[in-house]
């Protein structure tokens, strides 16, 4: 009874999430400065027919945009969830750990120096620039680890790493050449508009890669999460596991701060949520689960971001920070509660 009960829940929470993400990609499509009927999509979008104007409007900007959102609100839930696991803490995320602040510095730094020679610089080289910083700031964080072992301390050290990282970059930018501020600057205060398809080709490549990687440890992450000598009793190659973990957190992260900037609060908040109403921990339940979460979650901040005060547009992170933030602070509060 207890498994069919269980079962039924997750189809119920699948299903949701299915028409939520349905809905918002149907209102991303058509909202915006130029509206656009459900007639008209059906018939850009499968006749390839209609008016010129609109149909590059949704093939050129908007159905990039709504692509992109998706895959990279649903990498960065998903990297949430796996730093959670690794530090077995449901407050750590790439935002908070300031993995997301050591991306963005890196990926300043190369697009003021390629620029310079370039005129443009590659989704893969800002996807690798995005991933050295991740991974310098976890090895860092790993260091202070051995010698913070209270998690709310490597907390506060991984809030302090963002802020020097942040700081950095913004000195970075001051003086920098006017061309590359106009640059740097819309893209560090994070937003997925200007896509294209090309970047949406990368990003769902890395993603996918991600994805399955993750999908491949699920079995391993279920015996961690009961504990290391349990773990270790099962067969699990520990190290090796945290390593892989570590490098598929990172890879999923730089993804996100290479194409859009630092997003906040979605790798908190949307791990936090689909748990609780999957009612279980099982990776293999919550990984596809959380992956559309942060999907739909983005897509929805997107949706507000660029109507809300249209044609003023927000930066992503500030939308998604008013939803996300609550969330935390309420699973902060009940944790509390709980002890």
């Amino acid at each position: 009874m207890e498994a069919n009960r269980r079962r039924k829940r997750c189809a119920l929470v699948f299903a949701a999430l299915a028409a939520a993400l349905a809905l918002t990609a149907a209102l991303n499509v058509s909202v915006g400065s130029v509206a656009i009927s459900p007639a008209e999509i059906g018939d850009i979008l499968l006749r390839r027919s209609g008016d010129v104007t609109r149909s590059n409007i949704i093939w050129q900007i908007r159905l990039p945009r709504l692509i992109m959102s998706a895959i990279l609100g649903g990498a960065l839930a998903l990297s949430g969830f796996l730093l959670q696991t690794f530090f077995g803490n449901p407050i750590a995320g790439p935002f908070v750990l300031g993995i997301s602040s050591g991306a963005k510095l890196t990926v300043a730094l190369t697009m003021i120096l390629l620029l310079e020679r370039l005129r443009a610089v590659s989704s893969w080289t800002m996807v690798a620039a995005a991933f050295a910083g991740s991974l310098l700031c976890v090895g860092f964080i790993l260091l202070l680890s051995r010698r913070l072992r209270h998690m709310a301390s490597l907390l506060v050290a991984g809030i302090m790493v963002g802020y020097i990282c942040s700081a950095a970059t913004d000195f970075i930018v001051t003086f920098a050449s006017e061309s590359d501020i106009v640059n740097l600057r819309g893209w560090s205060l994070g937003s997925f508009s200007g896509m294209s398809w090309e970047q949406v080709g990368a990003a769902a490549v890395l993603v996918g890669a991600g994805l399955l990687g993750a999908f491949l440890l699920s079995k391993p992450m279920n015996a961690y999460r009961l504990g290391e000598s349990y773990a270790r009793s099962l067969g699990v190659n520990i190290r090796a596991f945290r390593a892989a973990l570590i490098i598929l957190s990172s890879l999923l992260s730089a993804c996100v701060t290479a194409f859009a900037g630092p997003v906040s609060f979605v790798g908190i908040a949307v791990p936090h949520l689909v748990k609780r109403a999957l009612n279980t921990a099982r990776p293999l339940a919550v990984i596809p689960a959380v992956f559309l979460g942060g999907a739909v979650f983005c897509m929805a901040c997107d949706l507000i971001a660029r109507t809300a005060f249209a044609p003023t547009e927000l930066n992503i992170s500030t939308v998604t920070s008013v939803f996300g933030a609550p969330v935390v602070i309420a699973m902060m509060l009940r944790r509390q509660r709980e002890r």
